[in-house]
């Protein structure tokens, strides 16, 4: 991604969880299927970050990928490699990139671990879906809250009447309740 001057509060770094992130789980690429998913299921991670000796990232595993390129294919996971079932060359970010340049891409490309890396290119963290998801909260909750207002504004008159309605409903329930 080309660095360009992003606004501060909109960067990668900038989220308020970036700094306490986890670890990601990394393995080098001749580390056996069957390893590395007992490690993902012990710390419940959705991917392993495939990574050379010094630490560059060199590939992604996926649970995804594990059912399709492994399981589906019938292939044994003590003797495949995460080579064989790697996405090579996956799309990393760095940390100062824009959260809302890669919640777009990420959308329209459909994956759904973005590696965030250093000038080196070696992993810093894994930013999911959720990350992105949990991003956009607060404008959803505005906009809905706008539309709500707009939607009991442009029909004042009917919530009006449903609400006298209502009221009237209600007295009468309780007139025969008392009786």
């Amino acid at each position: 991604m080309a660095t360009q001057s992003v606004r501060p509060g909109t960067r990668l770094m900038d989220r308020s969880e970036y700094p306490h992130k986890p670890k990601p789980l990394t393995c080098p690429p001749d580390r056996m299927v069957a390893d590395a998913v007992a490690q993902m299921s012990e710390k419940n991670y959705g991917c392993v970050i495939i990574t050379d000796p010094e630490d560059v990232v060199i590939g992604v595993v996926t649970e995804r990928d594990i059912m399709i390129k492994l399981v589906g294919k019938g292939k044994d996971p003590n003797t495949t490699k995460l080579s064989e079932i790697m996405t090579e060359n996956p799309r990393v970010a760095r940390e100062d990139d824009s959260m809302l340049d890669w919640m777009r891409m990420m959308s329209n490309e459909r994956f759904r671990r973005l590696p965030v890396v250093d000038d080196k290119g070696r992993i810093k963290a894994v930013f999911t879906q959720g990350d992105f998801v949990s991003y956009t909260w607060p404008d959803t909750f505005h906009q809905a809250k706008s539309i709500a207002k707009a939607a009991v504004l442009t029909n004042l008159h009917l919530v009006l009447i449903g609400g006298g309605v209502l009221v009237y409903m209600l007295g009468t329930l309780v007139l025969f309740a008392a009786n």
